[in-house]
């Protein structure tokens, strides 16, 4: 029987909402799913939209990382399920295998408002605005301090304990923390000015690398990408959380890590990048290694990354001079589709297939994109290998395709890991 709970914003939007039902799809082979292999059969993928079983009733959001998931409830508990070898489940060291795609509630933690993931770290944030972390890297992305790679449980950063932190985001090697007061903070591998202009040594493991996306297979890129990454060694790395120099006195609204990029959207509606521009994922013509604004000339209220791509909810302004409509840019990494529409991929342009709707939110995966309209419609295109369109094959979608739900389904919060996808329901 479902459960009325309290008022609480979600994407943007205040529900009086029942107990939250979370669905995942796409490619379970880490378990990241949370589905038995009673409900998805002999392979472990989900090609459309399937409940997990063993979840609370109460739910209240959803985070994906590249090959786990983490669910937060109404009561401030946190669940996990997916890949544990890093530890980021945050179980601890005797956690059987066998029950790591089991949705399990994490132990040491309590008091949680939200949570983020990424490879292979965790983090939540309490409903004090405090910042817990946990997982295995060698990059500097718990924060911790000088050396420190690991830390089985989650453990808090005591160097932001004065600050109110609202939101985290993680690359594959770098992280960024938003605090209330529109403060930026980040840590881990600095290289390529993706944590802004700074004086570093080094090169990015992606730099030699030009035009992937208007040549590579998504194969043959992800082959170029983990070659890089093992000459990862001589990368400069910020161990603790600094603020990011450039952006003191201006306040940041939003932020999002690629693999290798960031984008910053501050309050006044400017986006910024900063990173390795390999892919086009900067979305701008100068090369510098700080922070720049990306060549877009509408006004973004929201952005979100990819593996090697972004993308961005703008206003667009009404020719008449009215309010006018909101759309979906794209701009990156485009060889599979993920950017859903025509045209060169280093320049921010314009989704077609979503004009019309109203999106409140949108989310990258590898090589797919999803975006949740102010209805409720999901919407998602790109590579659909391993059902990660939810749509029940296969097939790349080169524009967005509208997900089905059963009848009266009210999707409240869509999510992408890498290969997979969450989305909580209502």
């Amino acid at each position: 029987m479902l459960r009325v709970l309290k008022n609480f914003p979600l994407n943007g939007r205040r529900w009086m909402t029942t107990t939250g039902i979370v669905m995942s799809f796409g490619d379970g082979s880490h378990g990241a799913l949370g589905l038995p292999t009673s409900v998805t059969g002999i392979g472990s993928d989900a090609y459309e939209p399937t409940p997990i079983p063993n979840l609370p009733p109460d739910v209240s959001s959803i985070a994906a990382g590249h090959y786990h998931s983490l669910a937060v409830t109404s009561q401030g508990h946190l669940w996990s399920w997916g890949r544990n070898v890093e530890a980021q489940l945050g179980r601890g060291l005797d956690s059987p295998r066998e029950t790591w795609v089991e949705p399990q509630k994490i132990e040491k933690i309590s008091g949680v408002k939200s949570a983020f993931a990424s490879g292979v770290v965790s983090a939540a944030i309490g409903i004090d605005g405090s910042l817990w972390v946990w997982g295995k890297s060698k990059r500097g992305q718990l924060g911790l301090g000088i050396g420190i790679t690991e830390a089985i449980l989650p453990t808090k950063i005591k160097l932001l304990s004065k600050e109110e932190i609202i939101k985290v985001s993680f690359g594959w090697g770098h992280a960024v923390a938003l605090t209330k007061d529109g403060k930026l903070f980040g840590w881990g591998y600095s290289a390529d000015g993706r944590l802004g202009k700074r004086e570093v040594m080094g090169v990015s493991p992606l730099e030699s690398v030009n035009n992937l996306s208007s040549s590579l297979k998504v194969e043959d890129a992800e082959k170029v990408v983990l070659e890089a990454m093992s000459k990862e060694n001589d990368m400069p790395i910020i161990w603790e959380p600094c603020l990011i120099d450039e952006l003191q006195g201006v306040e940041v609204a939003d932020v999002s890590c690629g693999l290798d990029h960031t984008l910053v959207l501050l309050r006044d509606g400017t986006l910024l990048s900063g990173g390795s521009n390999a892919y086009g994922q900067l979305g701008r013509s100068t090369q510098d290694m700080e922070f720049l604004p990306v060549d877009i000339s509408v006004h973004p209220v929201s952005i979100a990354s990819g593996l090697g791509h972004s993308l961005a909810i703008c206003q667009i302004p009404s020719a008449e001079g009215g309010e006018g409509i909101s759309g979906v840019f794209s701009w990156g990494w485009g060889q599979n589709c993920q950017l859903g529409r025509e045209g060169p991929g280093n320049i921010p342009l314009l989704v077609d297939g979503l004009l019309g709707e109203k999106p409140v939110s949108v989310s990258g995966g590898r090589v797919h994109s999803i975006a949740l309209m102010g209805n409720g419609e999901v919407f998602s295109w790109g590579c659909g290998r391993n059902g990660r369109l939810g749509l029940g094959s296969s097939v790349d979608e080169p524009e967005p395709y509208l997900i089905e739900f059963e009848e009266d389904t009210n999707v409240l919060q869509v999510v992408s890991g890498f290969d997979h996808n969450l989305i909580l329901t209502c």
